[in-house]
């Protein structure tokens, strides 16, 4: 790994549209929270099982917790995505495909990190909504739609890296 090429990768146009609207979710998770929290009964949930239904409560600031959490994921992520040589890859790293192969690892944690931030924002949109009595629990569909969010990405990134590992 100490071999790996560094390179200071220069953000083309989606890496920066990529980075913006992960930058704007992160603001509007911070929004609702704040927005919504004087409202919030003392008691609201703070966990929910597999099916969506909220079984753990407890003081409604485990919702700042939430918005602290993921920003610092976020940010956490960003520092990291400064370094693509230190990330795990499917190939060996060379010369010749360093470039394309740290554009496209930088490039799907950029989507990560934008998919966590909506994931985060769902959760806290749904625990007002609990919270408030407007609905009850996340929904069976959070935990599917969560899942494909996440791994669809990872998949169709990790394809484009085999693509390039066969193709040059």
């Amino acid at each position: 790994m100490d071999r790996r090429p560094k390179i200071e990768l220069q953000l083309n146009q989606t890496d920066k549209i990529l980075e913006l609207i992960g930058w704007f979710a992160v603001f509007g998770m911070w929004v609702l929270t704040v927005a919504n929290y004087s409202e919030l009964p003392d008691i609201i949930p703070t966990h929910y099982n597999g099916a969506g239904e909220a079984d753990g409560f407890g003081n409604k600031s485990n919702i700042l917790a939430l918005s602290i959490i993921s920003t610092l994921i976020f940010i956490g992520l960003t520092v990291l995505n400064k370094y693509p040589q230190l990330f795990n890859y499917p190939s060996e790293i060379t010369k010749e495909n360093a470039l394309y192969q740290y554009t496209n690892a930088s490039r799907m944690i950029r989507f990560l990190k934008f998919i966590i931030m909506i994931i985060f924002g769902l959760i806290i949109f749904k625990t007002i909504q609990n919270a408030n009595g407007n609905t009850d629990g996340l929904g069976t569909w959070f935990l599917p739609l969560t899942m494909g969010m996440i791994f669809i990405p990872i998949i169709y990134f990790l394809i484009n890296t085999n693509k390039k590992k066969k193709n040059g």
